[in-house]
């Protein structure tokens, strides 16, 4: 399962961090990163890690978050500064897995984190 935690309300240009780890048996984790969903809108890609290093950034948050993974607890970290209203969603932590004892990888998700940016 994956645990997320971070969020919260902060003011436009300020920062914040949310963090998601995953655990569980574990053979292989292909990836791990955030989508957000805004309401009334479709839930989109944020930020995602592969394990092959490449990353996939939105061009919205380009410059202004970083994605980062710490392999040996299984978790991946999102730093959102310059933050915006429009960052203002749930944010999702998403990984696809591949659980011990199992032969193929599938996608999980964590529960949403509430980020909400006052301008």
């Amino acid at each position: 399962q994956l645990q997320a935690s971070g969020g919260g309300l902060v003011q436009t240009g300020g920062s914040l961090r949310l963090s998601c780890v995953a655990s569980g048996g574990i053979w292989r984790i292909e990836h791990m990163g955030w989508y957000r969903q805004a309401p009334g809108k479709q839930r989109e890609l944020v930020a995602l890690s592969r394990s092959s290093n490449e990353e996939d950034i939105a061009d919205s948050v380009k410059g202004r978050f970083t994605i980062s993974r710490d392999n040996a607890r299984n978790a991946v970290h999102l730093q959102m500064d310059s933050l915006k209203p429009e960052d203002t969603a749930v944010y999702f932590c998403n990984s696809k897995i591949q659980p011990a004892g199992r032969l193929t990888a599938r996608d999980y998700w964590g529960q949403g984190t509430q980020v909400t940016v006052s301008s």
